[in-house]
């Protein structure tokens, strides 16, 4: 099987950031709708992590919210699409692909030099109050995928 590879450093993110989204779709594809609201962590005060559904939305809107961020620094002015909380796994599929999507359009005419900053007035203010360049952001944005993948299959698959 021929796998393609996007080109340079910004491709890497997004070929390793799609491979995260597709891996967390993977193993929600199957879930009956029923089970998205089921509590699976009753003990956490943490209301992104109670449910699938809680965590599919987080994922989602954290998802856009990286998008987001990345593209108003290169002087746009865009709000992040509200929190959407669904009933059906297939529109979980769905926005995890819309996502991707997004963030691919917003990686369309970044540059490789410009993922890469070491000046901090040239960096990303998060919501949570740390300063990243493209790149970190991006990376944080694979890894918050790949660490509720981890949570889903802990909470969900081995219980």
């Amino acid at each position: 099987m021929s796998k393609s590879f996007r080109k340079g450093a910004a491709g890497a993110l997004l070929d390793e950031y799609e491979r995260a989204i597709a891996a967390l779709q993977q193993r929600v594809v199957s879930i009956p709708d029923a089970d998205l609201t089921r509590i699976l962590d009753p003990g956490t005060d943490d209301e992104n992590c109670k449910s699938l559904q809680s965590i599919l939305t987080h994922v989602v809107y954290a998802g856009f919210g990286y998008a987001t961020a990345i593209y108003n620094s290169r002087g746009h002015n865009m709000e992040r699409p509200v929190r959407s909380y669904h009933l059906t796994v297939k529109e979980y599929i769905r926005d995890l692909s819309d996502v991707f999507m997004f963030t691919e359009k917003v990686f369309q005419d970044l540059r490789d030099d410009e993922l890469l900053q070491y000046e901090e007035s040239r960096k990303i203010k998060t919501s949570w109050g740390q300063s990243y360049d493209i790149e970190q952001l991006t990376e944080h944005a694979i890894v918050h995928v790949l660490r509720h993948r981890r949570q889903f299959e802990r909470l969900y698959i081995l219980h």
